[in-house]
């Protein structure tokens, strides 16, 4: 049976195991910063899924899909505007990252190869959250994984449908939501995690390795005033703090949204065990 996103987020173990799963997705980040800005909000994420969903189903009848068949599945799901997901794929392909391949007998079609580089980055995320599962209850998912013949192929397009109609995710709420909609906004969390350390006595706070407005800004390519917009919104709900001068000082969390971020990751991680189990597991 797959592990419900509850029995994840109420367990003592995922809290070490989140702030491993975090360091590993930042090393990839820093790995190719460019592929992960792409899928870096909550839209684009989706709508890379999707499309990835949509490639390896179509690959699986010998085919490729089509921007007509990724765009009608846009407007399907409501991820965002049609013109939205138009700008997401020409996007990928000024990056490298698809390529729109001339239809012999329908140039309407415009079909969509997906690269290389993008495939084995989808693969890496796969295998990360795997092991995150493998840690929590001892299984042997990424073995299964890798000995298993297009496992990729097999496996994403099922995550990417938990995903696409999964309401936790879907419909992010309270702090979470402000960043899931920022440019990295996901890699932002991910740093914050990867850096809690203990909780405050009062069991209230979590101080986080950011001391920096400025750093924190840099690193991650975002406009200062922007990003700072959004701490100031995540201040004013509780969730975050300055232990001195507010942007130059060391910054905690609340245990509040280190909650939220664990009931997000949680909902992924079920989701993606969900899909493990129908495809590997009958």
């Amino acid at each position: 049976m797959a592990i419900t996103a509850l029995q994840i987020a109420d367990s003592a173990l995922i809290l070490p195991l989140i702030k491993q799963q975090s360091v590993t997705m930042l090393e990839a980040y820093s790995a190719n910063p460019r592929l992960s800005s792409v899928f870096a909000t909550q839209q684009r994420w989706l709508l890379g899924h999707m499309a990835l969903g949509l490639h390896f189903r179509a690959a699986a009848q010998g085919e490729l899909t089509t921007l007509s068949r990724f765009l009608t599945s846009v407007t399907e799901h409501a991820v965002s505007s049609r013109n939205t997901g138009d700008a997401f794929i020409k996007e990928m392909i000024h990056y490298g990252y698809a390529s729109l391949v001339d239809a012999a007998n329908d140039r309407r079609s415009r079909p969509i190869s997906i690269s290389t580089v993008a495939l084995e980055a989808i693969h890496t995320w796969a295998a990360i959250h795997l092991v995150t599962l493998d840690r929590f209850d001892n299984g042997r998912r990424l073995e299964v994984f890798q000995a298993a013949e297009g496992a990729i192929a097999r496996l994403q397009p099922e995550i990417a449908d938990g995903l696409l109609t999964d309401p936790v995710i879907r419909q992010p709420q309270k702090t979470f939501s402000l960043f899931t909609w920022l440019n990295n906004g996901g890699v932002i969390m991910e740093w914050l995690f990867a850096g809690l350390g203990e909780i405050s006595s009062d069991g209230r706070r979590y101080p986080t390795p950011v001391a920096s407005l400025a750093d924190m800004a840099g690193w991650l390519k975002l406009s200062r005033t922007h990003l700072d917009r959004k701490l100031r919104e995540a201040e004013a709900m509780g969730s975050l703090g300055w232990a001195g001068r507010r942007g130059n000082s060391a910054m905690w969390v609340s245990a509040a949204f280190v909650r939220e971020m664990i009931e997000a990751q949680a909902a992924k991680l079920a989701v993606i065990d969900a899909a493990f189990e129908r495809c590997f597991s009958r």
